[in-house]
């Protein structure tokens, strides 16, 4: 894509400076490079580390294979309990007419029958599109038929920085000044594969999807003073994004709930609208936890389940852009566990491994 810095580097950046927008490095820690100043990227987040070898605590996880409106309604009541007050929806409403975010009705449903006070929740990007102002925000929208609804754009009334506690990259990140409103999140995720960050789960629903369109994003995605909207990339960027979701999670904990939608999983996020990859990775079902880095762990483990033709492409996309340094910093951060027990709610609550979850799933069909 072609597209403008200018409200980045000619507004933010020149009058805050990186201090103000909560970019560390400030004193040297042992997370730091001495010579540069510059906190250190842990590597290897090419890697994918199987349950085996993984130590720690386990959350819940709960399955269905149900993907529906009532399978959607189902596993959201598992996790509901958390919700309280006002409740905000963060969910992807994609670009104009992009074949492959969560089924309108689905949401419509849940919210007209179980969450009748939710508010879904949105900000604008940080590329030039459909989305990149409220106006052009609010018909792109109209034309998905995000109508049933309030829809909140929470970054058009302002930002606001939210503390990141234990970040090597950042003290605060800006937001949304608009999540302030809201007492319970949740975290409402199409996961699928992205071209920066390997997948997008709620890890990037809340990372990228919170923080407001012209300062947090560019915390995460853009080294000041440089051309390139997009230079930071593989565990940099990876580790940026996830002290995002920490500010926003840490914020809203413990109301806040996390279920990742795992059908038509293009390796394309739903950004790149009807230009998305065409999906090749079977349909899985649907996960949610109260634990972010549980709920992303077990989504990702589902896709590795999968039988190697058929997890070749989305598991290529996660290796190549390291974006399994999301899970192992969720946990370095003290976010979640990477173990967890796997409840199917379509047989009876019964516990089951990622490979039972799958072991039906058919090839992708359209």
């Amino acid at each position: 894509m072609s597209i403008s810095r200018r409200d980045f580097v000619q507004g933010a950046a020149a009058t805050m400076g990186a201090a103000s927008l909560g970019i560390l490095p400030k004193t040297l820690s042992a997370a730091e490079n001495p010579a540069s100043g510059k906190p250190v990227t842990t590597t290897g987040g090419e890697r994918y580390i199987p349950y085996a070898k993984r130590t720690g605590a386990e959350s819940v996880v709960w399955f269905t294979r149900d993907l529906s409106a009532e399978g959607l309604r189902a596993i959201v009541a598992r996790v509901g309990g958390a919700l309280k007050g006002r409740v905000g929806i963060k969910l992807h409403t994609g670009e104009k007419n992009g074949p492959n975010i969560i089924p309108r009705d689905w949401v419509r449903q849940l919210v007209a029958r179980d969450l009748p006070k939710a508010t879904i929740i949105e900000t604008n990007t940080y590329y030039e599109g459909d989305r990149y102002t409220t106006a052009q925000h609010r018909e792109t929208l109209r034309v998905n038929g995000w109508t049933f609804a309030p829809v909140d754009i929470i970054d058009d009334g302002g930002t606001v920085m939210l503390p990141v506690r234990g970040g090597k990259w950042f003290t605060q990140m800006s937001m949304g000044k608009g999540l302030l409103a809201y007492d319970s999140l949740l975290a409402l995720t199409h996961f699928k594969g992205h071209v920066a960050g390997g997948f997008g789960g709620s890890n990037k629903n809340i990372g990228i999807g919170c923080a407001d369109g012209r300062i947090g994003k560019a915390m995460i995605h853009t080294t000041p003073n440089q051309p390139n909207q997009w230079d930071i990339g593989k565990e940099e960027f990876m580790e940026r994004m996830t002290e995002s979701t920490k500010a926003t999670v840490d914020h809203f904990a413990p109301r806040i709930a996390f279920v990742n939608v795992m059908r038509n999983m293009s390796v394309s996020c739903d950004c790149e609208g009807v230009k998305a990859q065409p999906v090749v990775t079977p349909n899985i079902g649907i996960v949610a936890s109260l634990d972010i880095l549980a709920a992303d762990q077990a989504s990702v483990d589902l896709v590795m389940a999968l039988p190697d033709k058929d997890r070749a492409a989305l598991a290529e996309r996660m290796s190549t852009r390291h974006s399994f340094r999301q899970l192992s910093y969720m946990k370095e951060l003290g976010m979640g566990n990477d173990r967890y027990r796997l409840i199917d709610i379509d047989k009876g609550d019964v516990r089951i491994l990622p490979s039972d979850a799958v072991a039906h799933a058919k090839p992708f069909a359209g």
